[in-house]
């Protein structure tokens, strides 16, 4: 058996990266933000996520559960994003997935209510093998784009989609290191603190 040197998610990565470079070119037009979202606004708030789990390798299975998360705008383009997921339903005998991730949003300008964003993410991801075996862990990047879109003035729905590369999976003894990639798309509502 061949195994190829490309990375299974280079395309994916590529869309997102393209994706990223269309939010930033609308988003040099000046603007003034609302004060409702100006900076140095901390937003907390919860999701659902489902996601194709990509485990067992090249299956169509997708897992599902939920999160919480913590956005802290510096300025009106550049956020600092900590996020946490508990993907526990739609397993496969018994697995499940959890991510901690943090890193960089950035904003782009607003469309009325709506404002898009590109991040960057990096952190730990831990998945519980099925049949007893026991749970792995391993460095997680990242990438994903979304919008979230004001409903009030401390309250927002947000959604976004998230294209995860987990390095050195599954690093057991005896089978071939790969790139293990879940990805999907998370939808939640956000509150604003301060």
């Amino acid at each position: 058996m061949q195994v190829s040197k490309r990375s299974p998610g280079l395309p994916h990565i590529i869309w997102m990266v393209v994706l990223a470079a269309g939010l930033l070119a609308g988003s040099v037009q000046a603007q003034v933000v609302p004060s409702a979202t100006g900076p140095h606004a901390l937003w907390v708030g919860g999701e659902y996520s489902n996601i194709h789990a990509d485990y067992p390798y090249g299956s169509n299975l997708r897992l599902w559960g939920i999160g919480g998360f913590a956005d802290y705008r510096l300025s009106p383009h550049i956020g600092i994003v900590a996020e946490a997921r508990f993907l526990r339903f739609n397993s496969y005998y018994g697995d499940s997935e959890d991510n901690y991730l943090g890193g960089v949003r950035y904003l782009t300008r607003r469309f009325g209510k709506l404002q898009p964003y590109a991040q960057g993410l990096a952190g730990l991801g831990r998945i519980q093998y099925p049949f007893g075996i026991p749970a792995g862990r391993y460095f997680a990047l990242a990438p994903g784009a979304g919008a979230s879109y004001s409903i009030a003035r401390k309250w927002s729905v947000r959604g976004e989609y998230e294209y995860q590369l987990w390095l050195n999976w599954p690093n057991i003894p005896g089978y071939a290191t790969q790139s293990f990639t879940p990805n999907g798309f998370h939808v939640g509502v956000g509150y604003r603190l301060f």
